[in-house]
């Protein structure tokens, strides 16, 4: 078990285990996780982005959630946080500007002030994204 305040890349656990097509999470997580990198069929069947997720942090909570309760825990939380609602809110949509500190400051109204791990990352083509 890894300690510290990121949790990621941790030891033991199980590996990601595919979903059957017929369980009703599959549906939940479609809907909750964008899919800009996979089609629709791509990611219910292949699951890839499930699957790094769970990889990278899922599996280091594995002595407290298995992967169906994991995943549950994270969707819920999404809805709790809703931070395009509260971006949204703080007057801050896409195509506006805004700095780093400003969107900080908003996501923090959300997490009792507690800062939100998040950088900003611009890729070659000039597109910067909040990661």
């Amino acid at each position: 078990e890894k300690k510290g305040f990121r949790l990621e890349f941790c030891s033991g656990g199980k590996a990601y285990k595919k979903f059957e097509l017929h369980d009703h999470i599959v549906n939940d997580l479609d809907h909750h996780w964008i899919k800009m990198k996979f089609t629709e069929q791509d990611a219910k069947q292949k699951q890839p982005l499930w699957n790094h997720e769970y990889t990278r942090h899922g599996r280091c909570c594995f002595n407290l959630y298995d992967q169906n309760a994991y995943f549950l825990l994270a969707m819920r939380l999404k809805d709790k946080l809703d931070l395009v609602r509260t971006l949204r809110n703080h007057r801050i949509t896409p195509g506006t500007k805004h700095t780093f500190d400003e969107i900080k400051s908003a996501i923090k109204t959300v997490t009792n002030q507690v800062d939100p791990d998040i950088k900003c990352v611009k890729h070659i083509n000039g597109v910067e994204e909040l990661n």
